[in-house]
C-alpha cells in the first residue's frame, strides 16, 4: 500500500509541476498568444466538417481553405450587419445615461411624496440634498466615461494595430492546425506510455467530449439566444433592444448568468421607457421567459445534451482566474482548461474511491461498555506464615 501511495504521490507531484511550467509559459507569452489561441479554438471548431469532407475524398488542405472561407465570410458578414447597430446604440445608451438619472430621480422623488403624505414624515426635506449630490455625481461620471470613450477612440492607433494583425494571424494559424490536424494528434496519442493507454485514451475522449460540447454547442446556443432576443426585444420596441439581446446571448456562455442581467436589465430600460407602464415591462418579461423555455427544452438538449458537464460556478471562477491571470487570452483558454481539470478531478476521486486505502475498513479496537460483563477475577493473597 506505502508503494502505490509513493506512486499517486509522485503522479501528484509531477502533474503539478505541469500545470505550474504551462501556467507559467502562458503569462510569459501572454502579448503573443491570442492569436494563437483564438486559432486553436477556431481550428477545433471547424475540424469535424474537414473530417466529413475528407472522408468524401476531398484532400484536407483543400477542405481546410473552404471551410476557412465560409466561415470568415460568416464573420465579416456578421461584424458589418451588427457592428453599425450596436455603435450606434451603444453611443445613443451613453448620451441618455443623465436623461435616465434624472428620470429615476424624478420616479423616487415622487413615490417619496406619496409616502411622505400617508406618513406625514418629511421624506424630501430629508432626502433631496443627497439625491442632488448622487445626480450631480453620475452626471460628472456620465460625462467622464462619455469623455474616455471618446479618448479612447482617438488614441487607439495601437490597438488597431494589434486588432488587425490578430485579424490576419487567426485565419492562418487556424488553417495550419486543421490541414495538420490528425498528425498533431496522432504526435500527442504516440507520446502515452503504452502500459497507461487505455486509461489515458479515456481521459482524453472525456475531455474532447466536454470541450467541444461546450465550444461546439454552448457557443451556438450564445449565438442563437443573442440573435433571438435582439430580434424579439426590437420588434418590441424596447430602447437598446439589439444592444441588450446581443449582450445577454454572449454573456449566456455562463448558464443562467446572461438570461438573468438580460432580464433584468430590459424590465429596467422598459419601466423607464414607459414611465412604469406594467404591462410593457411583463410584455418584455415574458420574452425572456419564453426565450429560457425554449432554450431549455429544445435548444440546450438539441446542441448540448449532458455533454458539457460543468457548473455555473466552476466556469465562473474559471472566467475570472484566466482573466485575472492573462486578460482576454486567459478567458478565451478558461474553459478548456476547467474542462481538462474537472475530467483530472473525477478520474482521481475515482481513483481514490477504487483504492485499497479507501476500501480498507478500520481496525476497531474492542471497547468495554459494561463492567458487569468481565471475567471473573480470582485474586490470590498469598501471606507469608
Amino acid at each position: 500500500m506505502n508503494q502505490k501511495l509513493s506512486f499517486f504521490k509522485a503522479q501528484a507531484i509531477f502533474w503539478l509541476f505541469l500545470f505550474a511550467v504551462f501556467v507559467g509559459l502562458i503569462i510569459l507569452f501572454n502579448g503573443i498568444l491570442l492569436p494563437f489561441v483564438i486559432g486553436a479554438i477556431v481550428a477545433y471548431l471547424l475540424n469535424p466538417l474537414v473530417r466529413i469532407l475528407g472522408q468524401k475524398g476531398m484532400k484536407r488542405w483543400v477542405a481546410s481553405i473552404l471551410i476557412l472561407s465560409a466561415f470568415s465570410l460568416f464573420i465579416v458578414a456578421l461584424i458589418a450587419i451588427s457592428a453599425p447597430l450596436l455603435a450606434r446604440e451603444f453611443g445613443e445608451f451613453i448620451s441618455s445615461v443623465p436623461q435616465y438619472t434624472q428620470r429615476i430621480s424624478s420616479i423616487v422623488q415622487s413615490r417619496l411624496s406619496i409616502l411622505e403624505q400617508r406618513t406625514g414624515f418629511d421624506f424630501m426635506d430629508k432626502m433631496h440634498a443627497s439625491i442632488e449630490e448622487d445626480i450631480g455625481k453620475t452626471l460628472q461620471m456620465s460625462q467622464k466615461v462619455v469623455g474616455g470613450v471618446a479618448a479612447g477612440l482617438m488614441m487607439g492607433g495601437s490597438a488597431i494595430v494589434g486588432f488587425v494583425t490578430t485579424a490576419l494571424l487567426v485565419p492562418i494559424v487556424a488553417y495550419f492546425m486543421m490541414k495538420d490536424w490528425p498528425r498533431i494528434t496522432g504526435f500527442v496519442h504516440n507520446l502515452i506510455p503504452k502500459a497507461h493507454k487505455a486509461t489515458i485514451n479515456s481521459l482524453l475522449d472525456q475531455i474532447d467530449r466536454k470541450i467541444s460540447g461546450f465550444i461546439r454547442g454552448q457557443l451556438s446556443v450564445c449565438l442563437i439566444l443573442g440573435v433571438m432576443y435582439a430580434i424579439a426585444l426590437s420588434i418590441a420596441g424596447l430602447e437598446y433592444g439589439s444592444l441588450i439581446g446581443l449582450g445577454t446571448g454572449l454573456l449566456s456562455i455562463i448558464p443562467y448568468v446572461g438570461s438573468t442581467i438580460g432580464l433584468l436589465s430590459s424590465i429596467g430600460v422598459a419601466a423607464l421607457q414607459t414611465d412604469g407602464d406594467m404591462t410593457y415591462v411583463a410584455t418584455i418579461a415574458a420574452i425572456f421567459f419564453t426565450g429560457q423555455f425554449i432554450e431549455g427544452n429544445f435548444i440546450t438538449p438539441k446542441l448540448i445534451g449532458d455533454s458539457v458537464g460543468l457548473h455555473p460556478l466552476w466556469i465562473i471562477f474559471a472566467l475570472m482566474a484566466g482573466g485575472s491571470l492573462v486578460g482576454l487570452t486567459g478567458m478565451l483558454m478558461a474553459i478548456p482548461v476547467a474542462a481538462i481539470i474537472s475530467v483530472l478531478i473525477g478520474f482521481a476521486i475515482q481513483t481514490y474511491k477504487n483504492s485499497d486505502f479507501y476500501k480498507t475498513p478500520e481496525k476497531v479496537s474492542p471497547v468495554i461498555t459494561d463492567a458487569t460483563n468481565l471475567p471473573e477475577i480470582e485474586i490470590i493473597i498469598k501471606t507469608e506464615s
